[in-house]
């Protein structure tokens, strides 16, 4: 079929067309949207063919460009605004290398809900700022619902990962990733689920876990879980330590471990001290980083400014004179959204329209006795970026009624980004009343009584309209007093800082005229001459030329607005030619616009520009669209010597200006190495760009050299012209005392003026530190008399007395020493290809500051129909990008959903909004990735440990069961009993189906039901023959997971019921309510052998009918009267969460805790002191004394070491040094120190018990500074562990160990448990004072990491702080990488904002970078019917792949 041609488009939907690729080119549309609008557009235009083969064959519509242009934005080049050959070509080389050595990274796990939410919030569409409403037509919602409602689902496996048929279903980064992970890691795959394989390697070089040197006689059991279900019995394999893992899951983590033995920068080698024995590592000069080698520069002079005679003394007498004298020359002209005319504003205009307000602000707003605002107050000017004739005469009244004008953005919501910094400036500047437009003040924000509502932080303002119709006409004999220009302050101009805060620069009047003049003279400007204006007009260099300069030399302004140009990008083009303008202000995004945009049209010709101002010149990345312009436009008439970049800031106003109508000036009497000048212009007026490709590792060490051996890396510099009139410059150190630098120095520019800012209004102290700088030499003379203004600017000056600017000061990001630009960054991000996963306007970098060094942050929208593997593709080599090109490694990297970064009001990305965002845990990102292990080189030196004789693994009997029916039957079989007595109800439960299914009834002993038994009495009474005899056998499980069976003897007993007796002062008189499970430790000699040895009684309460009435255990205890009681942490746990919001209902119910005496928490752990102090605090209005709640130490060797007596001081509370801790070393600080932990004591010792502090390794006696295991000495101690098999021999060690010097004599049970003992000042009964014993944590629950033992609390304590969403935290060591486990309660989109916040607080506060962040669903950590974690079981659910995660990100 032969082709048809398409009808061509008129010119109104060409511009539409423009717009449209704009809008996606910056994010502002999804793909899908812009498929409709433009298929709607040019519906009418193109032909229908008869059949579908048409359509094949049908060409691009429109013209060949647009074509072109729509295909290579949507294969994903670059943003143009960024774009160098040079560094794309770099980026590309460095990729390729990365890509032959095959650096593995593991890609995060997300579950699958996850995905498909993440991917409905992004297929939304991004960003309604796009104008139209054609999106919201309901006929055309549907389909496109159903299509992103299919989406996810047909990625497909390689996309989504395999998932479980199960309700557990995990996605773990794909099966295909997963597949790719095995074969490149095949060494560590098992093929036989029990074959044993060495251990995994140890990163750091140190055993994290003495607790696994002897897997093969550990077999795990599940214990008590609050879900169970989750952990049931899965396909597994084992690793050296013996723990079954599944392959998906120890494949990602030993791909971890194998990246991160990857070699390394080299590590740090000088140390300081931190306080105590912490050491971090700091950043040392490296020896062949490059060094100035220059001479020292000498300050640079501007060209006179020259005096004019006709020049007025002030902006106001420009005014005047022109409104008079040519009252009918056009001054302003602004245009509507369709390119056309809206209103010209004529000097006689702006004259009699300023004068009518002028009277007004003065005269008409306050009463008639008091004015509301008078010469020299400050109003606001709140007016949109397409109104700028209102804005001018708003600014011009102001001037001439002598008050301050304060310009500002207009704020769109309530709640605008950085709308309450923009409140604290109008604050601190006293303003009360708000210039406006009629129209802007009817768009402004209203309440429900149609009043405007006061912004968040803002003061209380009174909106007046500017428009005439409003306003009272002066009476004839009023005019405005004309003065000189003086000292007086101007105007205020708003600058956001790089932390957000929000300042205003003070612009007196005569640096405002002498602004203007050398301006007019750098500039050439004569009379009568058109400009044509893309900035914004209300500060800046848009403000400088196109309000101020132009009204002093009666200029024309054309002020395209930002709402034209998104429309019609050539707009400002076509008015350049339109109006024969002279000369035309732009940013380099307009001119990356153009580009974008440009038609093959006849009608364009910008020959009569004789200057192209480039307002953002200053940027290093400016250079390419200036190049690419210049080389497209060249064609039309544009000239280079046109395009003038310029520097400027808010303090020093204009800096530096390239000038086409300018001789060169003579060169200073210095030159810069290394940097070849510009050759002189065949023209004779002015001279060609001067240009340097300058090494970016030079640059990170603030040193000029030119790239000659490593290409990969390097930026491209072009001058921003010469110093400006009358103004002296000069590039002083950034830091520290104002030192002058050298010539081949990079530094921050200091300009001396009259022509610039002279404060920050209200701050002084900031002020001195920026407007009154008095540069000094090597020698210590100073450069000149008169204060310099710094200018925010990073450069140098070069050859011929031309400005180089190679960064911002607020752009500045040091990592250890060197000195990174956040735009070049982003230039490398935006050069990997390909780009199609994010919008390329859409990528912020900051730094953050942790462990005492800033770190890069990168942050990125990601477009709707990117997949996870993609994106994830794309971030690890952006990551290898910006490592290999800058030396510097990013800390973390996220991908947010379309359009939800903080905008500015023109549509950037509000950085500190962001940054704050970041901190706070509310980015929402649905990709992140983290590299602490890459850019993290300054951590503490690990430990070097002295070799000893190690503590032999304890061999505890352990079985792999995941229900407690297995466990009892374990029991059974290892104690070898004779029969089993239960009763009756438990009876029939073992003979049921469910039962049966788990063990058979017939593997069981005889079993007696005791609700049965024969009513015969026995013929004797059982008598042990001796005392040392075994009376029972305590089971319990510990929270590694391990079965002990502990021998106690009929002696022991006895011993143990006496010393409770005595403690806690038990007699026959008193009732002990008992909150514990009565089977094993404490609650079992307390319910079966104290209350028959003291003769007390004993009330039960079952701990698990708390969990539907949290109330019962305080209601019998306030019922009953009970003076002592016992419970555990789960119990405590359960009431304050439970009953937190009852207290004043079970007030009214008569609960009172006024008589309970003492209230002991049994516990084998540290105490939990924020429990119980929240306990006490909870129910101190139901009587609850907080003195008598305490806390109670046992183990598996001891039951019960330390127990809170009645008639005994109060429990002491010491702060340690938690640093300290980690080295085994004891150091008492005060309370509130960094880094102190606060530690209670666990009860008193009880009667008849010794105690020890071991080195559990040498097991030496050790003295009160040092940390060590505890060792008890007591009757009631334990026999030893049962096994059945004659292996006792094997743990006797725990009960029967000797201390290696000192009282050798003595024997100790070891209880596992690392403490300290202090000598209190308080006394007991008896008048002495007593030791005090603080457990600090279990031996096997320890971690070693990088030769430290840390705690896992601690850590975990740290991480449930980060964020209020995380509620439940554990950690656990794998292959030396540490896991952290957290609970998440709210939306599954919050998951993603907990990691880097995670990995910072340990960072910080621990110096351990986590290896793996897992984020769960509540009630996934398993804890015990103690109340205590499980994290060994934990682990093993993890690695097994049975937690159902919804998130899993593995630290790089």
């Amino acid at each position: 079929m032969a082709e048809r041609e398409a009808s061509p488009l008129p010119l109104e939907v060409r511009a539409r067309l423009a717009e449209l690729e704009l809008e996606l080119s910056e994010g502002d549309i999804t793909q899908k949207g812009y498929e409709k609008k433009r298929s709607k557009l040019i519906r009418a235009y193109v032909p229908h063919p008869g059949g579908m083969e048409g359509m094949s064959h049908r060409p691009p519509f429109g013209p060949p460009s647009a074509a072109r242009f729509h295909r290579r934005r949507s294969s994903g080049t670059r943003d143009e605004r960024y774009r160098s050959d040079v560094h794309s070509e770099a980026v590309q080389a460095v990729l390729a290398r990365h890509v032959e050595s095959k650096v593995a990274v593991p890609m995060p796990s997300k579950r699958r809900s996850l995905v498909v939410q993440t991917s409905m919030d992004a297929y939304t569409p991004p960003d309604s700022s796009s104008g139209s409403e054609e999106e919201a037509e309901p006929g055309d919602d549907m389909p496109g619902m159903e299509h992103w409602m299919g989406r996810p689902a047909h990625l497909g496996p390689a996309h989504l990962g395999s998932t479980s048929s199960s309700s557990s279903s995990t996605q773990s980064g794909g099966s295909g990733n997963a597949g790719r992970l095995a074969d490149s890691l095949a060494h560590t795959h098992l093929s036989h689920p029990h074959l044993n394989h060495s251990a995994p390697p140890d990163v750091s070089g140190y055993s994290s876990d003495s607790s696994h040197s002897h897997p093969h006689s550990e077999r795990h059991i599940g214990t008590i879980a609050r879900n169970t279900q989750k952990y049931g019995n899965a396909e597994r394999m084992e690793t050296g330590d013996g723990v079954p893992v599944s392959s998906r899951v120890s494949a990602k983590i030993q791909q971890l471990v194998n990246t991160l033995k990857q070699p390394r920068r080299p590590p740090l080698r000088e140390f300081f001290v931190d306080d105590f024995e912490e050491l971090l590592e700091v950043q040392q000069p490296d020896p062949k980083q490059p060094r100035p080698e220059g001479a020292e520069m000498l300050a640079v002079r501007g060209e006179a400014l020259g005096v004019v005679t006709n020049w007025p003394p002030s902006l106001e007498a420009a005014l005047q004179r022109w409104g008079t004298i040519s009252p009918k020359a056009p001054c302003l002209t602004s245009l509507d959204t369709t390119g056309k005319p809206l209103y010209v504003l004529t000097y006689g205009k702006l004259w009699s329209r300023s004068i009518k307000l002028a009277y007004n602000i003065l005269h008409k707003l306050g009463s008639k006795q008091e004015a509301m605002v008078r010469p020299g107050d400050r109003v606001a000017l709140v007016f949109p970026n397409n109104d700028p004739v209102a804005f001018m005469v708003a600014f011009y009244g102001c001037l001439l009624a002598e008050v301050v004008p304060v310009p500002i953005e207009v704020p769109l919501t309530r709640k605008d980004a950085g709308s309450q910094q923009i409140g604290f400036l109008l604050g601190s500047c006293g303003v009360t009343v708000a210039l406006t437009s009629d129209a802007c003040h009817k768009g402004l924000p209203k309440s429900a009584t149609g009043e405007i509502p006061q912004f968040r932080g803002w003061p209380k303002l009174l909106w007046f309209v500017t428009e005439s119709k409003h306003l009272s006409k002066p009476p004839r004999d009023w005019f405005p007093h004309i003065k000189d220009a003086n000292n007086d302050t101007a105007y205020i101009e708003y600058k956001t800082c790089k932390d957000g805060s929000v300042l205003g620069v003070t612009v007196m009047r005569i640096a405002l005229l002498t602004h203007c003049q050398a301006l007019t003279q750098a500039c050439g400007y004569t009379e009568a001459e058109t400009i044509v204006n893309v900035l914004d007009f209300k500060k800046d260099v848009g403000l400088w030329h196109g309000i101020l300069t132009s009204v002093m030399n009666m200029m024309h302004v054309i002020s395209v607005p930002y709402s034209l140009m998104k429309v019609n990008p050539l707009s400002w083009i076509q008015k350049v030619y339109l109006f024969k303008a002279k000369v035309a202000c732009v940013k380099s995004r307009d001119m990356h616009w153009a580009l974008v945009a440009h038609r093959e049209q006849k009608d364009i010709s910008l020959s009569s520009l004789r200057m192209l101002l480039v307002a953002d010149g200053s940027n290093p990345w400016s250079i390419s669209s200036c190049d690419a312009f210049l080389n497209v436009f060249q064609s039309k008439g544009l000239r280079s010597e046109v395009i003038c970049p310029c520097a400027s800031s808010p303090e020093a106003l204009t800096v530096a200006i390239r000038s086409a109508a300018m001789n060169p000036p003579p060169p200073p009497p210095h030159r810069i190495p290394r940097i070849t000048p510009p050759p002189p212009s065949p023209r004779g007026v002015g001279q060609p760009p001067g240009r340097g490709v300058l090494s970016m590792q030079g640059l990170s060490y603030c040193v000029v050299r030119v790239d000659t051996e490593e290409r990969l890396s390097v930026l491209t510099v072009q001058d921003v012209g010469t110093v400006m009139p009358g103004a002296l410059v000069c590039v002083v150190r950034p830091e520290g005392v104002p030192l002058l630098c050298k010539t081949d120095e990079i530094g921050e520019l200091c300009v001396c003026s009259v022509a610039t800012g002279t404060s920050y209004y209200g701050l002084t102290g900031m002020t001195k530190n920026t407007f009154e700088v008095f540069p000094v030499s090597a020698s210590g003379g100073l450069v000149s008399e008169y204060a310099f203004v710094r200018t925010g600017l990073l450069g140098f000056v070069g050859p011929g007395g031309l400005v180089f600017i190679s960064g911002k000061m607020d752009g500045l990001i040091t990592v250890s020493g060197r000195r990174h630009n956040a735009d070049d960054i982003v230039a490398t991000a935006l050069a990997v290809e390909p780009m199609k996963f994010v919008y390329r306007g859409r990528i912020a970098v900051f730094s953050v500051t942790v462990l005492r060094d800033e770190r890069i942050v990168v942050v990125a929208e990601q477009r709707p129909d990117s997949t996870e593997e993609d994106s994830f593709q794309w971030m690890s080599r952006v990551l290898q990008a910006i490592d290999s090109i800058h030396g510097v490694g990013v800390f973390c990297l996220a991908l947010v959903p379309a359009n939800t970064l903080p905008k500015t009001p023109l549509g950037g990305i509000h950085l500190s909004e962001t940054k704050q965002l970041y901190l706070e845990g509310g980015l929402h990102p649905c990709n992140v990735l983290m590299c602490p292990h890459t850019c993290v080189t300054n951590l503490p030196k690990p430990r070097q440990k002295q070799p000893g004789n190690r503590d032999p693994d304890r061999r505890r009997m352990k079985w792999n069961i995941s229900t407690t029916l297995p466990t009892v039957k374990m029991i059974v079989e290892v104690s070898r009993s004779a029969c089993v007595m239960t009763t009756a109800v438990i009876c029939k439960l073992l003979r049921s189906k469910e039962a049966v299914a788990t063990v058979d009834i017939r593997n069981w002993p005889p079993v007696l039901d005791t609700d049965d038994l024969p009513k015969k009495k026995p013929p004797a009474l059982y008598k042990p023959s001796n005392p040392d005899a075994l009376a029972y056998l305590d089971f319990s499980v510990s929270t590694t997971g391990m079965l002990a069976g502990v021998q106690m003897s009929h002696n022991a007993v006895g011993a143990f019921c006496r010393s409770v007796k005595l403690q806690c002062e038990l007699y026959p008189s008193r009732e002990v309510a008992i909150c514990l499970d009565p089977y094993c430790g404490l609650g079992f000699v307390l319910w079966c052998l104290c209350s028959v040895y003291s003769g007390h009684q004993s009330i039960l309460i079952p701990p698990v009918e708390l969990e539907s009435n949290p109330a019962l255990w305080l209601l019998a205890v306030s019922q009953l009267k009970v003076r002592d009681t016992f419970c555990s942490y789960s119990v405590m746990e359960l009431c304050t969460k439970g009953l937190g919001l009852q207290t004043e209902a079970l007030k009214a119910r008569g609960l009172d805790l006024s008589r309970v005496r003492a209230c002991v928490v049994v516990a084998e752990e540290r105490p939990r002191m924020s429990l119980t102090h929240s306990f006490s605090k909870l129910f101190k209005d139901l009587g609850l004394h907080p003195r008598s709640v305490s806390t109670a130490f046992g183990c598996r060797v001891n039951l019960a070491i330390c127990l809170q007596g009645t008639s005994g001081p109060d429990p002491t509370t010491v702060y340690v040094d938690m640093r300290a801790l980690r080295h085994d070393r004891v150091r008492l600080v005060e309370r509130g120190s960094p880094h102190s932990l606060p530690l209670m004591e666990s009860g008193k010792i009880l009667p008849g018990v010794r105690i020890i502090i071991a080195n559990p390794e040498t097991k030496g006696p050790l003295g009160d500074s040092h940390l060590g295991e505890i060792w008890v000495h007591s009757a009631h101690n334990g026999s030893g562990y049962y096994s059945g098999y004659g292996e006792e021999v094997l743990q006797s060690d725990h009960f029967t160990s000797r201390l290696s010097f000192g009282d050798t004599s003595t024997v100790w049970a070891r209880t596992g448990y690392l403490g300290f003992l202090r000598r209190t000042d308080l006394t007991d009964a008896s008048g002495e004072r007593h030791d005090a014993l603080y457990v600090v944590g279990a031996l096997e629950e320890a971690m070693e990491l990088r030769g430290m033992r840390y705690h896992p609390i601690d850590i975990e304590t740290s991480v449930i702080r980060t964020h209020k969403s995380i509620m439940e935290c554990a950690v656990f060591p794998w292959t030396n990488l540490l896991v952290v486990v957290v609970e998440l309660e709210g939306s599954e989109q919050e998951a993603l904002d907990l990691v880097p916040m995670v990995t910072k607080a340990v960072l910080e506060e621990h110096y351990l970078i986590v290896g793996v962040v897992v984020v769960t669903d509540i009630g996934v950590i398993p804890i015990n019917s103690r109340g205590e974690k499980q994290r060994m079981h934990l682990r093993d659910g993890f690695l097994q792949d049975q937690l159902d995660p919804i998130y899993v990100a593995y630290n790089m």
